[in-house]
């Protein structure tokens, strides 16, 4: 994290639903989500699931711990299974990122796509409407 950036450690409690805990994770020692951290982070939240109707959780948040077992120097599969396993109430200890210097996929980032996509569409469209108008040019030439 840099310098400027401050994380906010939380502990969330949450009881499974219907679709279990209602996100899902990334990161560990084989599958690094943010390079050169072996962290386990949540990569998405399950419109109406536990954590969603808690609220507190968040996309790109650390989870340091669960039901006191640290997710530390862990496998991804090793993670999964302690989340399968765990009994409820589940109880996590996240550090939340500043999402303006967090994990690629916050909700900060997800917040921006608007802006992202439009510096796409744009050159694109545009690159588009220059074939277009070349091909219409060389054919009109053609004709004489």
């Amino acid at each position: 994290m840099s310098a400027g950036s401050r994380a906010v450690l939380e502990e969330i409690q949450l009881i499974r639903g219907p679709s279990g805990l209602g996100f899902n994770i990334v990161g560990g020692t084989d599958q690094q989500y943010v390079s050169h951290d072996s962290g386990i982070y949540v990569s998405s939240i399950k419109e109406g699931g536990a954590a969603a109707v808690d609220g507190r959780l968040q996309e790109g948040d650390r989870i340091l711990e669960i039901n006191g077992t640290k997710l530390e120097n862990l496998l991804r599969k090793m993670a999964v299974d302690l989340f399968r396993n765990s009994t409820d109430p589940v109880v996590l200890k996240v550090q939340h990122q500043n999402h303006l210097n967090g994990p690629l996929g916050s909700r900060s980032d997800r917040d921006s796509e608007g802006t992202s996509l439009a510096v796409i569409v744009v050159p694109v469209l545009l690159a588009a409407v220059a074939i277009y108008a070349f091909v219409k040019l060389r054919q009109r030439a053609a004709r004489f």
